[in-house]
C-alpha cells in the first residue's frame, strides 16, 4: 500500500499495557498519513506475536509491561524478526531504561510527551534505516560518549604514568641486579683463589668446597636452569589476559573493576604488566596486540 505521495505506508503494531494509553497511541497514528495502525498489543508477548503473525514495519514499544517487558520483547523481535524495526514509546527516560532498550535492538526512543508529528518521523527514519531518537535522547547520548571518552582518556593517562614508573623501577632493580651480581663474581673469585691456596685450604679428594659444590651442580652449570614459560601470550596470567580482552572490549577501568569485582588500583596494577610483557604503550596499542593474538574475534565477543 502506498501513501499519497508516493511513499510506501508504514505498517504499525502499538504495545502498551494502559488501555487508555494504547487507544490514543492508535487513534493518534491513524491521524499520520502514510502510517496504518495493523494491531495493538497488551504486552510483550502479545508484541512478539502479533509481529510474527503481521510482519509489521515497525512495532512502537512501551518499556514497563506484565509478562514481558518491552526491552525482552524488543529483543525476541530483532532476534526472529529482523524486517521489523522497534521504537520505544515510553514515560522514562533515564539511563536504566535507555541503554537497555537500545542494546536490545531498538533503532528508535521517544518519551510520551512526544508529538504525533515527532512519532511519524521516527517511525519513518527507522524504515529509512536511520536512528529515530528524540532531541533528549540523542543529548543524552552524545553526553554519554563525551564522558566515555573521557574516562578512557583518563585510564590511558593512568596507564602510561604507571608504565612509565614501572619501567623507572625495572631500570632500577636492573642496575641493583648487575651489581648485586658483580658483588657476588668478586666474592666467588675471591673464595675461589682462597679455596685454591688461602685460608680455608685445599680440597681433598671427593671434597666439596668451592662454588661449583655450593651451586650443587658440575662445572659451568648454572642454578635453577630453566625456568618455567608464562601461561599466555608473552607470559600472560589468565587474568591479565582477561582484562585485555575488556579493554579491547572497550570498558574503562572502572568498568572492568566493576565487572571483574576487583578494584580499580588492582586493574591498573594488571594493565601495567600486560603493558610490559606485550610492549605496547597505550590502549589501541593493545585492542591491535588483543586481536593480533585471537583473544577477541569480533567486537564484544571474547574467546573462550
Amino acid at each position: 500500500m502506498s501513501a499519497a505521495n508516493g511513499d510506501r505506508v508504514a505498517r504499525v503494531v502499538v504495545a502498551d499495557d494502559q488501555a487508555v494509553v494504547r487507544e490514543g497511541i492508535v487513534m493518534l497514528l491513524g491521524l499520520l498519513p502514510g502510517i496504518e495502525v495493523v494491531g495493538s498489543a497488551r504486552d510483550g508477548e502479545e508484541a512478539v506475536a502479533l509481529t510474527a503473525e503481521l510482519a509489521p514495519d515497525v512495532v512502537l514499544m512501551d518499556l514497563r509491561m506484565p509478562r514481558c517487558d518491552g526491552v525482552e520483547a524488543t529483543r525476541r523481535i530483532r532476534d526472529r524478526h529482523p524486517g521489523t524495526e522497534v521504537v520505544v514509546l515510553t514515560t522514562y527516560a533515564d539511563d536504566d531504561s535507555l541503554f537497555p532498550a537500545l542494546r536490545a535492538g531498538a533503532r528508535g526512543y521517544l518519551t510520551k510527551d512526544a508529538g504525533g508529528e515527532e512519532i511519524g518521523r521516527a517511525v519513518r527514519d527507522v524504515i529509512d534505516g536511520r536512528a529515530g531518537l528524540s532531541p533528549s535522547v540523542q543529548r543524552r547520548l552524545l553526553d554519554r560518549l563525551i564522558d566515555r571518552e573521557d574516562r578512557n582518556d583518563r585510564d590511558d593517562r593512568d596507564d602510561r604514568a604507571g608504565l612509565v614508573d614501572q619501567d623507572g623501577r625495572a631500570g632500577r632493580d636492573d642496575r641493583n641486579d648487575q651489581e648485586g651480581s658483580s658483588d657476588r663474581d668478586d666474592r666467588e673469585g675471591r673464595g675461589g683463589r682462597e679455596g685454591r691456596g688461602g685460608r680455608f685450604g685445599r680440597t681433598g679428594p671427593g671434597g666439596g668446597s668451592g662454588a661449583g659444590a655450593v651451586n650443587g651442580g658440575g662445572p659451568g652449570e648454572a642454578p635453577g636452569a630453566g625456568g618455567l614459560a608464562g601461561p599466555g601470550a608473552d607470559g600472560l596470567t589468565e587474568r591479565e589476559t582477561e582484562v585485555l580482552a575488556l579493554v579491547a572490549d572497550g570498558l574503562s577501568n572502572s568498568e572492568i573493576a566493576g565487572r571483574l569485582r576487583i578494584s580499580t588500583a588492582t586493574v591498573k596494577t594488571h594493565i601495567n604488566n600486560l603493558f610490559a610483557k606485550t610492549g605496547v604503550r597505550d590502549r589501541a596499542q593493545a585492542v591491535r596486540y588483543a586481536y593480533q593474538h585471537g583473544l577477541v574475534r569480533a567486537p564484544g565477543r571474547r574467546v573462550t
